[in-house]
């Protein structure tokens, strides 16, 4: 189980995350949706500490970090249970699809050469990108390099695995075959936290739904509920916003 308590953070005089707390069950996909600044995203970093909270703290399994004391080698720790999976793919661009997976296994995990790419090899197949190892990112398209992306992550076998809007930078013919391995990712139960746009893979994929404004979680539920004729005022119209912007049809309640 991983937990966050009372988590704040600001910028400035600009309240981002005020007290928020949550938690994520094992084997559970949440997404995170909201309009843009409601501090989805910075929800997400805060959980591994890629932005420390100002204040809150973070508690997975019997591992507790306190934002106001916490130690470089209690984030360390921290992060040997979390992975994040970046908007912008951040790979190495002059290592190959397996040497990318690789260095972390070498680096955090301590694992020699050989073993790193035999496990390597193993997520890179998992991710449909076997016959691709010796690529460089330059070779891939963007669907590719962010499918490498999510096999770096899942080669650190994370207690959850965080994925900050996979499909943003990715042309839209792209987007599907990276859905189609965070789909076949969480059908193995790995645990998810992942912020999204993509209203259509939320409804399916997500066993819960967030939605964030003003720093604060509006709304809580399952999809069929978030997406059904119980959502509340605020969720409609952004719905409806979503939907009108992508030549959908509006929702009713």
């Amino acid at each position: 189980m991983i937990a966050l308590e009372k988590i704040s953070k600001s910028f400035g005089d600009r309240v981002i995350l005020d007290e928020l707390s949550l938690e994520l069950a094992q084997g559970d996909v949440t997404a995170i949706v909201g309009p843009s600044g409601a501090g989805k995203s910075t929800l997400l970093r805060c959980i591994d500490f890629l932005e420390r909270p100002d204040s809150g703290r973070v508690i997975v399994g019997d591992l507790t970090v306190d934002a106001e004391t916490a130690t470089r080698g209690e984030i360390l720790a921290l992060r040997r249970h979390t992975a994040m999976v970046f908007q912008q793919f951040q790979l190495f661009s002059r290592k190959t699809a397996l040497e990318n997976v690789a260095e972390g296994l070498i680096v955090i995990r301590g694992l020699d050469r050989r073993a790193a790419e035999r496990e390597a090899h193993v997520q890179l197949d998992r991710v449909g990108l076997a016959d691709h190892a010796g690529h460089y990112p330059s070779q891939l398209s963007g669907g590719q390099q962010q499918r490498v992306g999510i096999a770096r992550a899942l080669a650190m076998t994370p207690r959850v695995l965080l994925l900050d809007e996979p499909t943003s930078a990715l042309d839209p013919e792209l987007v599907g075959e990276v859905l189609q391995t965070i789909r076949a990712i969480a059908a193995e139960g790995q645990t998810m936290a992942i912020v999204s746009h993509e209203m259509h893979f939320v409804r399916q994929l997500a066993d819960r739904i967030l939605f964030l404004e003003g720093g604060r979680i509006a709304q809580d539920s399952p999809p069929e509920e978030f997406f059904g004729p119980g959502a509340n005022p605020r969720t409609l119209a952004f719905l409806n916003d979503y939907h009108l912007a992508h030549g959908g049809l509006e929702y009713h309640i």
